[in-house]
C-alpha cells in the first residue's frame, strides 16, 4: 500500500522531467534568428531605397534652389520678389527636412546594420554551441534530487559541511517525523521509508 503512492510520485517526477526536456528547442531559436536576419535584409533594402530616393530628391531640390538663386535678374514673367522669396524659403524648408530625414534614415540604417551584425554573431554562436551539453553542465544534480525528495515528502536539512544532519518526513497520515541519520545508510533509508508509510 505504501509503494503505490511512492510509485505514483516517482512516475509524476519522471513525467515532469520528460516535460522539461521539450522546453529546449535550438532549431526553433535558429529559425527565429534566421527569420529576423531575413527581415533585417528586407528592412535594409527598404531603408536604402528610401535613402536613395531622398538623396535624389535632395539633389533635384538643390539644383532647383541653385537655379533660382542664379536668376537674380528676373524677366517680367517671373513672380514678384516676395513670391520668389517665399518659394525659396519653401524649398529651403523642404531641403532641410529632407536632409534631416536622410540623416535620420542613415542613423537608422547604421543602427540596423549594427543590430544585423549582432544577430549574425548570435546565430554564429548558436551554430557553434551545443545547447544540450551547456544545459546539462548548468543543471545542479544535487538541487534537482533535493526537489524530487521534497516532492516525495522528505525534506533534508544540511549542516555547514553540506551533509545531511536531519530529515523531516511527511507521512501518508499527514504526520511529520524527524530522523537524524545514524549508523549505516541502509538503516537510515529503511527507517525513513517506514516513517513515510506510517
Amino acid at each position: 500500500m505504501a509503494k503505490e503512492p511512492q510509485s505514483r510520485d516517482l512516475r509524476e517526477c519522471i513525467k515532469l522531467i520528460k516535460e522539461m526536456t521539450t522546453i529546449i528547442d535550438p532549431a526553433d531559436d535558429y529559425l527565429t534568428i534566421t527569420a529576423a536576419e531575413e527581415q533585417m535584409k528586407i528592412n535594409y533594402a527598404k531603408a536604402k531605397r528610401e535613402n536613395d530616393e531622398a538623396y535624389s530628391n535632395l539633389k533635384a531640390l538643390s539644383r532647383v534652389l541653385e537655379a533660382a538663386r542664379k536668376s537674380s535678374a528676373r524677366p517680367p514673367n517671373v513672380p514678384a520678389p516676395e513670391q520668389h522669396a517665399a518659394r525659396l524659403n519653401e524649398l529651403d524648408s523642404t531641403r532641410i527636412s529632407l536632409a534631416k530625414a536622410l540623416r535620420d534614415a542613415e542613423n537608422s540604417l547604421a543602427s540596423k546594420e549594427a543590430e544585423l551584425a549582432a544577430l549574425k554573431e548570435g546565430a554564429r554562436a548558436l551554430e557553434e554551441s551545443d545547447p544540450a551539453q551547456s544545459h546539462q553542465s548548468e543543471i545542479d544534480g544535487t538541487t534537482l534530487r533535493l526537489q524530487i525528495f521534497r516532492g516525495m515528502g522528505f525534506d533534508i536539512v544540511l549542516d555547514s559541511d553540506g551533509k545531511a544532519s536531519t530529515m523531516f518526513i511527511r507521512a501518508e497520515s499527514g504526520d511529520v517525523h524527524t530522523l537524524a541519520p545514524r549508523g549505516s545508510d541502509y538503516h537510515s533509508v529503511e527507517q525513513a521509508w517506514k516513517l513515510a508509510a506510517s
